[in-house]
């Protein structure tokens, strides 16, 4: 959520001093007609965050890979921005903020990795032998 507080902030300072006629014509209309200039967090599409975008399965390995896979699509979408933006004001935390994914995957990588490791089976893609013990 922390990254999330860094990329409203810096929408905030961007949209602090828009104009109604800006807010207009930039489309930004319909949302400044339900939150102002407030952040609201959606996707770029238009639906708005909830917690479903969380997964949790209870099963260590299936959450660590989609642990992973936020990362990674969170990564994508920073380097999506960086593509767009040129203002080295916005630029700059967005790469620390990229920085952080590419750790926090390789974090998680080292962490399946002991966790598959420490199995009495090597077949942790049919069942994990951390939960179905009867089938090792």
């Amino acid at each position: 959520m922390a990254h999330l507080e860094i990329v409203a902030t810096i929408i905030r300072q961007l949209t602090r001093n828009l104009t109604p006629e800006e807010i207009k014509s930039s489309g930004f209309d319909k949302y400044y007609v339900d939150h102002t200039l407030a952040i609201w967090p959606q996707a770029a599409g238009g639906i708005p965050f909830n917690a479903c975008e969380f997964q949790c399965k209870g099963d260590t390995i299936t959450d660590l890979h989609e642990d992973m896979a936020a990362e990674q699509k969170a990564r994508s979408t920073y380097d999506n921005i960086l593509r767009m933006i040129k203002d080295p004001e916005i630029c700059d935390p967005i790469r620390f903020l990229r920085e952080r994914e590419i750790v926090h995957y390789q974090r998680f990588g080292e962490s399946l990795r002991r966790i598959q490791d420490d199995l009495d089976s090597r077949n942790f893609y049919a069942f994990n032998a951390q939960i179905d013990k009867k089938h090792c």
